[in-house]
């Protein structure tokens, strides 16, 4: 098996083994619990451009020059259907996407990767915290009706 999807398996398995034991500790689903986590990330790295609700007005959106994106329709701008892996690789940012043009925000796929157990490789974490991430704005998308 290769590195990469020995990664993404132990990952899963991480998943599913440690969030519904912590969710029942804590009487949530493993989805509340993952959408909690997505949303504590979300507040300390992106509300500040994108604020609080996603909608592109954090505190710091109007002293930028390309203004924040609206995240709670990115599916309603691409017809109902929610590309997670488009949106963890814009996230991430450690590899360029050219249609994308400059890179205004952070790499946070380097700031995710700090280590934070020794048996964790970087790029676990990293991943781990995106996929987390990615779900949470997945969360919050909504129609062109609200």
């Amino acid at each position: 098996m290769r590195p990469r999807r020995r990664i993404v398996f132990g990952l899963c398995a991480l998943a599913l083994t440690c969030a519904p034991a912590r969710a029942d500790e804590a009487g949530i689903s493993s989805r509340d619990l993952v959408l909690e986590m997505g949303r504590a990330d979300f507040l300390r790295h992106c509300a500040a451009c994108h604020g609080e609700s996603g909608r592109g007005d954090g505190p710091v959106a109007a002293s930028l020059r390309v203004p924040p994106a609206d995240l709670t329709r990115i599916a309603a701008r691409r017809a109902g259907s929610f590309p997670a892996a488009e949106v963890t690789e814009i996230v991430d940012g450690r590899r360029a996407v050219a249609a994308h043009g400059l890179r205004e925000m952070p790499v946070w796929g380097v700031v995710f990767s700090t280590r934070i157990h020794e048996a964790s490789s970087e790029e676990e974490v990293a991943r781990g915290r995106l996929l987390v991430l990615v779900e949470y704005l997945r969360s919050i998308q909504r129609d062109g009706s609200r």
